[in-house]
């Protein structure tokens, strides 16, 4: 019996220390558990050992550690960032100014560069020749007709003295040289008119510069006054019509420099504003700023390309983007006040530069302000303030 009572009561002691250690193996979890948390805050706020000292001392109990940087003041340079469409600066439209006709040839294409004076296009003038041919004949029959209206007004002049011919007979044969002198100069002139209108069948470049569109070809026939069958950018100058919103529009000013990139490429070109719109529209809001470029074959009219505009100088205090917070309200920073004690500072942000973002508005620039983990910290907060190194 004795040995039976003995046998049984082993299991029951286990049993007794398998609850035991249960206990012990959950606490050991727990703290592993909570040196993870405590980790991954560390990484979550990428903060230095010194904002890792502040949430220990949080945690503790303690009176935080902060790291704090007083930003002065920096001067520099604003910019602004717009979008738009790459356009020619000047383009001219290329027609026929004379009656047209039938196209010979057109030795010049899309992308060809032309001077001014270059013929575009050669018409067919076989008809015009001949017509000028029949005027210079004209021209030859009037000078014939003058020739002998003169040669009788200087004979009678000799007779006139001698009384072989009157008074009237001279004044007859003036008339007539005169009547002839005018026909030449009409055969002339119309002889000009045909050599003008002949010439003026060919087209030629307005300008120099280069070609943006051809809309003829061989064989087609072409009149005066019809469409443009040329599209030529002056100089090859291009521009960018920059879409701007009200507040930016007003910052920039007529030979501000701009640095444009084409969404094609990844070169980028230096220009200038050479006109800002005098209105802006009523629906989106913006305004254009065009921007002057010299030719680049990376400048396509029609292309996207974006924009960053110089507005000037700005003189104020540059925070690194850790140091300012966003709410409902809008951007804030933390400064230490009275007592080391966190205050809440409402700020306005400028221009982003590499060096920082420029605060507009609620700094001097003479105040510590949290550099990190502000969003740790709640106003009235007593912490310990450490300059940044």
């Amino acid at each position: 019996m004795n040995y039976e009572s003995t046998v049984e009561s082993e299991p029951q002691a286990v049993e007794t220390e398998g609850v035991t250690a249960r206990p012990r193996r959950l606490a050991i979890i727990g703290a592993i558990a909570a040196v993870v948390l405590i980790g991954a805050l560390y990484y979550f706020m990428h903060g230095s050992g010194e904002d890792a000292d502040a949430l220990a001392s949080e945690q503790a109990g303690q009176i935080p550690r902060v790291t704090v940087v007083t930003p002065g003041n920096t001067t520099v340079e604003g910019q602004i960032e717009a979008t738009g469409t790459l356009a020619p600066r000047r383009e001219i439209p290329v027609g026929s100014v004379g009656e047209g006709g039938r196209v010979v040839s057109v030795p010049v294409d899309e992308g060809d560069w032309v001077r001014k004076g270059q013929v575009l296009v050669v018409i067919d003038r076989s008809v015009q020749v001949q017509q000028i041919e029949g005027a210079r004949a004209q021209v030859g029959v009037a000078q014939a007709d003058l020739n002998l209206a003169q040669a009788n007004l200087d004979r009678a002049l000799k007779l006139v003295d001698r009384g072989f011919i009157s008074k009237a007979d001279v004044d007859r044969l003036t008339s007539t040289r005169d009547a002839a002198r005018a026909r030449v100069q009409v055969a002339r002139a119309t002889l000009g008119e045909l050599q003008a209108r002949t010439a003026r069948l060919n087209i030629y470049a307005p300008e120099s510069g280069l070609v943006l569109t051809r809309a003829v070809e061989p064989g087609q026939s072409v009149t005066g006054g019809g469409t443009p069958l040329f599209t030529i950018a002056k100089g090859g100058e291009m521009e960018l019509k920059a879409m701007l919103g009200e507040e930016d529009l007003a910052k920039v000013h007529v030979g501000a420099m701009a640095t444009v990139t084409p969404v094609s490429s990844s070169k980028s070109f230096q220009g200038q504003v050479w006109q800002i719109a005098p209105t802006i529209d009523q629906q989106s809001r913006q305004g254009e700023a065009r921007i002057a470029l010299a030719y680049a074959p990376e400048l396509r009219p029609g292309g996207f390309a974006s924009a960053t505009l110089n507005s000037g100088a700005v003189s104020a205090p540059l925070l690194p983007e850790s140091a300012i917070l966003n709410d409902a309200k809008g951007s804030y920073v933390y400064v230490i006040g009275k007592e080391d004690r966190v205050v809440r500072r409402p700020v306005k942000t400028g221009l982003v530069t590499a060096e920082g973002i420029a605060v507009t508005e609620g700094l001097s620039g003479t105040e510590q302000v949290v550099l990190r983990a502000g969003g740790f910290l709640n106003p009235g907060d007593k912490v310990k303030p450490a300059k940044a190194k």
